[in-house]
């Protein structure tokens, strides 16, 4: 067959035309035959810069602005850190609860892991009950 690589047996040698899934491929040459999609990139998208934003004449000034990084309410971010970390505390207790639940009801002990879900049921409504203490600041 004319085109084919014969050495290898299988497919089409590059730019051949042939051996592409049972079909014909066109002949790869830059550019196209289609004169639209010849021309330069900023022309067929004028939306795309040259740039990736620093050059971008709508820009000013960068970073963040005047008082960044000072706190505003010192009192509102204490009670929220107290909170933050009474949470992560409370989630670290019930996980390890659920560990001691799961061995013991995995031992055959299932009254003390019934004791242990009712325990890590009255600590869920007690984070909720937290929870809805202050629903203002939420």
């Amino acid at each position: 067959m004319p085109g084919r690589d014969r050495a290898s047996g299988a497919g089409g040698s590059v730019g051949s035309g042939e051996g592409f899934a049972g079909g014909s491929r066109p002949v790869y040459t830059p550019g196209s035959v289609q004169p639209r999609l010849n021309r330069p990139v900023h022309e067929r998208y004028p939306q795309i810069r040259a740039t990736s934003g620093y050059g971008d004449p709508r820009t000013r000034h960068t970073g963040p602005g005047p008082g960044a990084g000072t706190e505003q309410e010192p009192e509102r971010s204490s009670k929220l850190t107290a909170r933050l970390t009474l949470a992560i505390t409370v989630v670290i207790g019930q996980l390890w609860g659920l560990t001691v639940v799961v061995n013991e009801w995995m031992r055959g002990n299932t009254g003390t892991a019934w004791w242990g879900a009712g325990f890590l049921c009255l600590s869920f409504l007690v984070v909720l009950g937290l929870w809805a203490l202050d629903p203002k600041d939420r």
